[in-house]
């Protein structure tokens, strides 16, 4: 990316902002990502996740809420493709992913409490599109701006970087 803003600058710059517990890793192939988000609230269903992802991504972060669920993944190595050849920056997700050596090699940046092998199901439960999440002591709208690095998250309401 070529406007990079260290979460560290911008935490210290802006303390009302919100910081993400540390509990994600990176596992895309762009660990610096930043922009406006659309959240989705799914359980072990990855459907919505996929739909989503499919759209014009627009330079934006889908921000997953997947209730912090071990049983399953909920992006892998296709699902991250779609989200690079559809302008997706980053993937934060509140659950698991797989493929990681294929994330890797993709340039999105994806945030995820960690890997787990299995897929998850499609079709068993319905999902929450646009609507607050909250996770990692944090509340996210959709509209929100997320920042994120090799430190950490950060998440405004409004854009704290220079524009």
């Amino acid at each position: 990316m070529s406007n990079y803003y260290a979460t560290t600058d911008l935490s210290d710059a802006h303390p009302e902002a919100q910081v993400a517990e540390p509990l994600f890793g990176d596992f895309g192939g762009t660990v610096e990502f930043y922009g406006q988000v659309k959240t989705l609230k799914v359980f072990e269903d990855n459907a919505s996740v996929r739909a989503t992802l499919e759209t014009a991504g627009e330079g934006r972060v889908l921000v997953v809420d997947g209730g912090g669920s071990d049983r399953c993944a909920l992006v892998g190595g296709n699902l991250g493709q779609l989200a690079v050849d559809n302008g997706w920056v980053g993937i934060v997700v509140y659950g698991y992913v797989r493929d990681a050596d294929e994330l890797a090699e993709q340039d999105v940046g994806i945030k995820a409490l960690g890997t787990h092998p299995r897929k998850s199901e499609k079709g068993l439960h319905s999902a929450a599109i646009d609507k607050t999440v909250q996770f990692a002591r944090m509340t996210i709208n959709p509209g929100d701006w997320l920042y994120a690095d090799a430190d950490g998250i950060v998440v405004s309401s409004t854009p704290i970087h220079r524009q």
